[in-house]
């Protein structure tokens, strides 16, 4: 018998959140890649558009500002996609998605804490 795999979905990550109308926001993805269920964001800040959070640079997505709720291609143009950007709002720490550059867990402790600046908590076991 074949072995059905479901993707991620947005109730994989989105646990709880206060109100969708003050939580969730509508933004631009740079174009480049295709972002997953639960991909950590940043705003660059000279266009507003968000790419992956990384750990380092000068662009403003250095920052954890967002937290991507469907999965989106923008592998040939910029797309738009739905975010959590305010809490009070509670996330699966297990379904988040981070940029190459987050590879060890104090990076990912530092993005996650920035997050939570944001009223987004990541919990586990949720």
């Amino acid at each position: 018998m074949p072995v059905l795999t479901q993707m991620p979905s947005m109730g994989d990550v989105l646990k709880y959140e206060v109100n969708p109308n003050y939580t969730r926001e509508t933004i631009t993805l740079l174009q480049g890649i295709p972002y997953p269920v639960g991909a950590v964001l940043g705003r660059v800040t000279l266009s507003g558009k968000y790419k992956f959070s990384t750990h380092t640079g000068t662009d403003g997505a250095q920052s954890a500002s967002a937290v991507l709720l469907y999965a989106v291609d923008a592998t040939i143009a910029d797309a738009t996609g739905i975010v959590i950007v305010r809490g009070p709002a509670i996330i699966s720490r297990a379904a988040l998605f981070y940029d190459g550059t987050v590879d060890d867990a104090a990076k990912i402790t530092t993005k996650l804490g920035q997050l939570t600046a944001l009223g987004v908590i990541a919990r586990d076991g949720v």
